[in-house]
């Protein structure tokens, strides 16, 4: 993968996933935007000539994988100077990207080691990424009853902010007088409360799976 193609690449990523695109292009981008560590000052890039789809494969991997494990370390509540291990149970393929890429992934998602493996160890939290499974081994990391009981009561009090929502939405009244704006406002703050439930349900099942 060439140089350009790698920054063209970061370039286009940037709007999607900033805080990742814009460490990748601190570490490796080598031509002045470097320097000032400022992928967003970047022109828009040309799109001519930007037919290496394994590269993009290569970087999106990169992207995948550290929002993957940033997911989890914020579901978990994992303090952000605490490192954890990751074990990757992919091809060869994967082996060799991470062997390129590794050093930056374990910066950027705070691992103390990448190792690998054929099956996710025992007690693992896993992940799948682009098909194939990262696993997190976090005993000794986290408590995991106390982790759980924490999301339940957190889903708890989701379930019932979702409720309560549905309680107003449903009452015709309220619809038929309320301004506009206030009944926009209540089905955002669902969807806002949904999408908070899912991520809950989600970190839930992890747990259940690294048990």
């Amino acid at each position: 993968m060439t140089a350009w193609v790698r920054d063209e690449i970061l370039k286009l990523l940037h709007p999607f996933t900033p805080f990742v695109t814009e460490e990748l292009w601190r570490v490796t981008a080598q031509d002045g935007f470097a320097r000032d560590g400022l992928l967003a000052l970047a022109p828009w890039p040309k799109l001519e000539g930007l037919d290496n789809l394994e590269a993009e494969a290569e970087i999106g991997w990169v992207i995948d994988l550290v929002t993957a494990i940033r997911s989890v370390r914020a579901e978990m509540n994992i303090a952000p100077a605490t490192e954890i291990p990751l074990v990757l149970a992919g091809s060869p393929a994967t082996q060799a990207r991470a062997g390129r890429w590794g050093e930056f992934v374990r910066r950027l998602a705070r691992l103390s080691e990448i190792s690998f493996a054929e099956h996710a160890p025992p007690g693992a939290v896993q992940l799948i990424v682009r098909g194939e499974v990262a696993a997190l081994p976090l005993k000794g990391v986290i408590d995991f009853s106390a982790e759980k009981a924490r999301l339940e009561k957190e889903m708890a009090r989701v379930k019932s902010v979702i409720a309560r929502i549905d309680a107003k939405l449903a009452n015709a009244d309220f619809v038929a007088r309320a301004p506009e704006d206030v009944v926009e406002g209540e089905r955002e703050k669902r969807e806002e409360a949904e999408a908070r439930r899912l991520k809950i349900n989600e970190a839930l099942d992890r747990l259940k799976g690294a048990a």
